[in-house]
């Protein structure tokens, strides 16, 4: 086995590759924005790329190559397969797609390699002999149930160390066939790519070529049918746009229009250029250590890209989800700002909270000395323990009430306007397909009331705090908790910023009796504590109560924010690059190490015995017996003819 690169590095560079594919697996990219559709294909794509050509390549350096045959449809692919192993063994002819099972030819010294799910896993192995028949009806009848398949054949034809690909056509009518050669072709060491003299400019071949220019794989270039006398002008012209997207390097065998005999083959000698080509790279253990070295550093340096692109895509989903989350947070913070306005101007002390205060603190005293209104207050106390109405429970009741209701309303708009926010744009549209999020949740006038009630218990605590000495506690004692705790709360809810005229000047007159009286009682630095104390626990409950209506949109966000951070997966990107380039300088490096794929060889090849690596072929398919016709003698490289055009 060839140097290929050490143990250690290739190893590491494995377990990177591991944590790279487990980080673009666990990316979610689920909105409908700008980009995620191709981000998503492109992830999934590199998933399948890791798992079908760049693990089991660089976990197996050595095994043998596989040269794809890909291309558009007609361009003879299956003829030049055929040509190439000289007698027909995937079907060719003028019904598309003729190729729907990918047709995957080897030397039987190789069978352990391909029988296996070394290389695309994801594909059930069908086991095919050729039978005698014309092209047009080699192989099996094309069958649809079938495309996630490949039937392996074992020709002698086909040198050792390297295996043939027929692929359907890149540009098929059948959605599956178009998958499933772009995944083939993603699993390839190295490209046959086959065109024709009048459809070599089309676009769909040169995207392919793009494709195959960017990941710096090997590729052979076959100008098919081309008309006498044309070959020259033709060539030349590809090969300018070869040159032009960085693949002047590529060979070009050029195939002259030339009619098929009467199996459906091409004149004898057509593919002998192609085939010396491959039986070069595939007699050279030096080359094919170049080829796949070559295409695997394309293909990951092509991931790392990849990756980072997803990672764009993923921020671009966080960006989408965080400012939905600040509309919905920005709307409960609005409704908690105007509960806390409307609790602080004064429009709690309208109405009947007004009269009722009114009725306890009586109009003529609100301007009176302390000591009087304290004493009236006093008989006031004693006349509810009397049976007498009790006001000051009354404006208690009015002021929860009040406050009950304000909140319900501003958590109602808030919920109607954080809905119609998300829903201007289609993302939060998709997002909120089958909810209905429009509405506070049903029980939030009951979360509103048991709010209230908790406030006000917290403000008798505060109340029982302050009033430690004996003088304190008795004066409050005589008046009671609950008269006190109204006091305390027309002092919060009582700044005049949204009363007018006659309201303004009962309110406001009304706060200050409210603050003198417990001035009177607690002191004035400590009533202005216990007010600051008593409004910040408020305005604490209701944002916690508007928070709680936000998080409902936690189900619908959350998903979207878990998986794979983006930086995370640049991180596992640019690990595997640094793990990749230790490969290779140890690959440069004069070594005699044992490398892995030596050692993971031995355990699973023998030079002379072929024996299973994982997984042997499911299914074993008779096309039936080999004919005991010869094969064509060997011929010297020449300047390929073609075939009949409708027969391809």
């Amino acid at each position: 086995m060839g140097q290929t690169g050490g143990v250690t590095e290739t190893i590491a560079a494995l377990d990177r590759l591991d944590a790279l594919r487990a980080a673009l697996d666990g990316v979610a990219l689920p909105l409908a924005v700008a980009g995620a559709d191709a981000a998503r294909d492109a992830r999934k794509a590199a998933v399948r790329q890791i798992d079908d050509y760049i693990q089991p390549r660089l976990a197996h350096l050595d095994a043998p190559l596989l040269a794809v045959v890909g291309g558009s449809t007609g361009a003879g692919k299956s003829t030049l397969v055929n040509a190439l192993v000289g007698h027909p063994v995937t079907r060719t002819g003028v019904i598309r797609p003729t190729t729907r099972q990918p047709i995957l030819l080897h030397s039987p010294a190789d069978a352990a390699w391909f029988a296996s799910t070394r290389i695309l896993p994801g594909l059930a192995r069908i086991t095919g002999v050729v039978r005698e028949a014309p092209s047009h009806e080699a192989g099996d009848d094309p069958d649809a149930a079938l495309v996630g398949s490949v039937v392996l054949v074992a020709d002698e034809r086909v040198p050792r160390d390297l295996a043939i690909l027929d692929a359907p056509d890149v540009d098929s009518i059948a959605d599956e066939n178009r998958q499933l050669a772009a995944q083939l072709l993603a699993a390839a060491d190295l490209w046959l790519f086959c065109t024709t003299a009048n459809r070599y400019a089309d676009a769909v071949p040169w995207r392919l070529l793009d494709d195959a220019a960017a990941r710096d794989i090997t590729v052979g270039v076959v100008l098919n049918r081309v008309p006498p006398g044309a070959e020259a002008e033709v060539e030349a012209d590809l090969r300018q746009m070869l040159a032009a997207r960085g693949l002047g390097t590529a060979p070009v065998f050029v195939v002259t229009e030339s009619p098929l005999d009467e199996r459906g083959m091409l004149p004898a000698g057509t593919a002998a250029a192609v085939g010396g080509w491959l039986q070069g790279i595939a007699g050279d253990r030096a080359e094919r250590a170049r080829v796949a070295g070559r295409t695997l550093a394309g293909a990951v340096e092509r991931l790392a890209v990849t990756a980072r692109a997803v990672a764009e895509a993923r921020d671009e989903q966080l960006v989408v989800v965080r400012d939905l989350r600040a509309t919905v947070r920005t709307a409960h913070e609005d409704a908690a700002e105007r509960v806390h306005d409307a609790t602080r101007d004064g429009v709690l002390l309208r109405g009947e909270v007004l009269a009722r205060w009114q009725d306890f603190v009586g109009t003529s005293d609100v301007f009176r000395t302390v000591e009087s209104w304290y004493s009236k207050t006093r008989d006031r106390v004693v006349a509810w323990f009397q049976g007498r109405p009790p006001p000051a429970v009354e404006v208690e009741h009015e002021i929860e009430s009040g406050l009950h209701a304000v909140m319900v309303d501003e958590a109602g708009r808030a919920a109607s306007d954080a809905w119609s926010r998300v829903r201007q744009g289609a993302v939060g549209r998709q997002l909120t397909s089958g909810v209905d999020l429009a509405h506070p949740t049903p029980d939030l006038s009951e979360r509103a009331s048991r709010l209230v009630r908790e406030w006000q218990q917290g403000l008798i605590e505060l109340i029982t705090e302050q009033a430690a000495g004996k003088r304190t506690k008795a004066r409050v004692m005589s008046l009671g908790l609950n008269v006190i705790t109204v006091a305390l709360m027309v002092v919060v809810f009582g700044s005049t910023g949204g009363l007018t005229g006659a309201e303004l000047a009962i309110a406001g007159g009304s706060a200050v009796v409210g603050q003198k009286l417990l001035e009177t009682i607690f002191g004035e630095d400590a009533v202005r504590r216990l007010a600051a104390q008593a409004r910040d626990d408020l305005d604490s409950r209701v944002r916690a109560l508007m928070d709680a209506e936000a998080a409902r949109w936690d189900a619908l966000l959350e998903p979207v924010e878990r998986g794979t951070a983006a930086d995370a997966l640049r991180d596992r990107a640019v690990e595997l690059e640094t793990a990749m380039r230790s490969v290779g300088a140890a690959a440069r490096a004069p070594s005699r190490e044992v490398q892995r794929s030596d050692l993971v060889e031995a355990e699973v090849l023998d030079d002379d015995v072929e024996q299973p690596l994982e997984g042997e072929a499911d299914e074993v398919r008779e096309l039936e017996p080999r004919a005991s016709w010869a094969p064509p003698p060997v011929l010297p490289r020449a300047r390929p003819g073609d075939a009949d055009e409708a027969a391809r």
